[in-house]
């Protein structure tokens, strides 16, 4: 596949919103600005579930070209791991299809993807235990040690293999955005606090040198539960000050570690409540403490997986159960956008017609969180 060069840029995104915001499809208030001056939707597209199998993948390029050229998202989300890299694939030719007919250009486009699982290759050797064996084992990748929980590794070398192979799934040059995916929700309960530490710190070295060599723009970390924990959760809870501390470090003022993804709906509302964030000798929320650290938020789960949508709602307007939960996600103070995976044709409509629909006022926003059920 061919590469595209290029990378999302503040000249790029804007001229996207310029082209698509006070459309009919696309509500004044639909985009956000990062501390980068990044212009982004409110809806990300994720890419998370679906069989592996070339319907669903053509399934996913369809809903992604059909996403980004409607207005309504420029945010796409993937991980090398996601149906054996099939997902990043999908990603890659609806990419180069809207590139090629003019649709869009590289950089009114933010690409996220995520490394740190081992994977198996849809396309060529399915079979997790022989791909992994072959390609890190035999090859000198990684050492048996390197691995934690029989599924993760976060040595350099390592991530250095996932991000090329990242790259040309994607066909891109250069990803805007690479998460750390879920490093210590898999590794700090069995290296302990110290390793842990020194092995992201290592992680990030080697983001910044991808950085140097325009591999990628920025880095972060995708997690589920280590930001979101009571601090008395010391197998699995991470503070973030800890780890802009390290960006810091290895990085410099300028350092690459702007981004971090968690989970996040009304039935997950830690990100949003929980004071367990320690920022300057305070305790505060994680989206508080994330603004207060200069970092831009992407949530995850937005509807469970499908499972919020059979749950006691209520719904705001004459939105779906569906666009409801998209609806309370965007609309979060700090939310960048929340991720949404869709592949039907249905549901793909249903959710970019959200976009038509401006968030939120913070009014309306605290009424309707208090109203929701717990």
């Amino acid at each position: 596949m061919t590469q595209w060069s290029g990378h999302a840029t503040s000249e790029g995104t804007q001229r996207y919103q310029a082209r698509h915001e006070g459309q009919s499809q696309v509500a004044q208030g639909h985009f956000r600005k990062t501390p980068q001056g990044l212009v982004l939707t409110s809806l990300g597209m994720g890419t998370y579930l679906g069989d592996i199998d070339i319907q669903t993948s053509t399934q996913m390029m369809e809903a992604a070209i059909t996403s980004i050229a409607s207005g309504a998202i420029n945010v796409l989300d993937t991980a090398i791991n996601y149906r054996h890299q099939a997902s990043e694939r999908s990603l890659g030719k609806a990419l180069s299809t809207l590139f090629t007919n003019g649709t869009v250009q590289r950089d009114e486009v933010f690409v996220c993807s995520k490394n740190g699982y081992l994977t198996a290759d849809a396309d060529n050797n399915p079979d997790y235990r022989a791909y992994c064996i072959e390609t890190y084992l035999n090859s000198g990748v990684i050492t048996p040690e390197d691995i934690v929980g029989n599924c993760h590794s976060m040595t350099p070398r390592f991530l250095e293999f996932q991000l090329n192979q990242s790259r040309e799934n994607l066909g891109l040059e250069t990803i805007d955005l690479m998460y750390l995916h879920n490093a210590a929700e898999s590794q700090l309960a069995h290296v302990g606090r110290h390793m842990f530490l020194n092995r992201l710190r290592e992680a990030f070295t080697f983001y910044e040198s991808a950085r140097a060599q325009n591999q990628i723009r920025y880095y972060g970390m995708a997690t589920w539960d280590c930001f979101r924990l009571p601090p008395d959760e010391t197998e699995r809870y991470l503070d973030l000050e800890s780890v802009i501390q390290i960006a810091q470090e290895v990085g410099g003022t300028h350092h690459g570690f702007r981004f971090i993804q968690v989970p996040f709906n009304f039935a997950f509302l830690e990100a949003l409540l929980s004071p367990n964030q320690p920022v300057r000798g305070s305790q505060t929320p994680l989206f508080h403490a994330a603004q207060a650290l200069g970092l831009s938020i992407f949530t995850s789960v937005p509807l469970m997986q499908g499972h919020l949508l059979n749950a006691d709602l209520n719904p705001i307007g004459n939105l779906t159960p569906a666009q409801t939960c998209l609806q309370i996600a965007r609309s979060t103070p700090g939310v960048t956008a929340p991720l949404v995976g869709h592949k039907q044709a249905n549901h793909v409509e249903e959710n970019l017609a959200l976009a038509a629909v401006p968030p939120l006022t913070s009014a309306e926003y605290q009424h309707l969180l208090s109203h929701q059920p717990a």
